[in-house]
């Protein structure tokens, strides 16, 4: 199995990273079908998912692909460069994540005042202001949200911590967080039963999902050159992860035993399978991964996730909560999203980076050797550059 150095880039499909987009609509499934299940007319029970938590993976993978993502964004930069441009970094996100994001919001204002919908007291102030992780008593309709408000809060953090601390030290520090992480959630759990119920929604309980990609994106480069990382990585046995990380969330129930083990085994073999199938995407699981479906899916994955929770909702019995038709609103509500607020915000973006950053701009167009790399959500592909 070739690896490839991550200073020389990773093999690509275009001008997107390979594997990536099959990896966020893997993700992008299990949220999915753990939302389904209990749903009206699913073929499958609620208890289902008491055993393998499959929403709450899904969301996983988001995590460790968008700390391995936007680390070797900007690592990436800092070596080419000398400095990481904030200012631009924070530009491409607005544009990314915003427009999106606050379309689902008015729509969710909006749908309230007929009471279409309920909402919970605090609700639209937490997502407003990418706080509903801890706003523990948030509705159905924005519960979803508490993971983009941990990113939210780790695109505040990380940019500035390589900063001020440099590439190096800066991962020193995500690996850090990444073994101190357990001590904090069973410390909160046994030492704050107020606190218990934000357990692996609170940034401080869950970042080092994000933090396990942050270090992979830093240190591949010297993994790659370990003997021992690449016979773990070309074996057969890695093809058994997958089924280890699902099957170990039958550890949430039991807090204790999955806080302090289960989160950090799962985190590991994610970024790993990561890591497996962005080095080498030729074998059946990579010609999958980056099939035109699965790369489709993982291209809209992040409009499918902000609008599913409205349909998938198993706590309601009407026509548009029930399956099929809910999961069929929430592809069509994904697409309206998709096609008419994050493809044209983001060739808007690249009209306001041409005029703010024109030399930046032609150096990213003309760098196909260094692709932009994509937040946990699947960034559009990117138009061809305005003659």
């Amino acid at each position: 199995m070739a690896t490839s150095d991550a200073a020389a880039g990773f093999p690509v499909r275009g001008d997107r990273i390979a594997s990536l987009d099959g990896l966020r609509a893997i993700s992008i499934g299990l949220v999915l079908f753990g939302h389904l299940l209990g749903t009206s007319s699913f073929f499958l029970s609620l208890e289902a998912n008491k055993h393998l938590a499959l929403g709450e993976l899904g969301v996983r993978v988001f995590f460790v692909i968008s700390g391995f993502l936007i680390t070797n964004l900007l690592l990436t930069e800092l070596a080419a460069t000398g400095r990481i441009h904030i200012g631009r970094f924070y530009l491409r996100r607005t544009f990314r994540i915003f427009p999106p994001y606050y379309v689902f919001i008015l729509a969710l204002a909006l749908a309230e005042l007929p009471r279409w919908i309920e909402l919970a007291p605090g609700d639209l102030v937490h997502t407003l202001t990418y706080t509903s992780n801890y706003h523990a008593t948030r509705s159905w309709n924005v519960g979803h949200t508490w993971s983009l408000s941990v990113e939210e809060q780790f695109y505040l953090l990380w940019p500035a911590l390589l900063v001020l601390l440099g590439g190096r030290r800066a991962v020193w520090v995500a690996a850090l967080f990444v073994l101190a992480a357990p001590l904090i959630r069973l410390g909160l759990w046994e030492l704050t039963v107020s606190a218990r119920e934000g357990v692996g929604h609170r940034f401080e309980t869950v970042a080092d999902s994000i933090a396990v990609g942050c270090v992979l994106s830093g240190a591949r480069a010297w993994l790659h050159r370990q003997p021992l990382y690449r016979r773990v990585l070309g074996s057969q046995w890695l093809l058994l992860a997958p089924v280890v990380v699902v099957l170990s969330g039958a550890l949430a129930q039991h807090p204790r035993i999955d806080f302090f083990v289960g989160f950090t085994l799962r985190n590991v073999l994610v970024a790993l399978c990561i890591d497996r199938w962005v080095t080498d995407p030729s074998d059946r699981v990579g010609r999958v991964l980056n099939s035109r479906p699965f790369v489709f899916v993982g291209l809209i994955s992040y409009s499918i996730y902000l609008w599913q929770q409205l349909f998938l909702n198993r706590y309601t019995a009407s026509l548009s909560t029930s399956f099929p038709v809910n999961i069929t609103l929430a592809v069509v509500a994904a697409l309206a999203s998709y096609y008419l607020v994050e493809r044209p915000s983001l060739r808007l973006r690249q009209r306001v980076e041409r005029v703010l950053f024109p030399g930046r701009a032609q150096g990213a167009a003309a760098g196909r050797t260094a692709p932009e790399r994509r937040t946990l959500h699947a960034e559009a592909e990117r138009p061809a550059p305005a003659s």
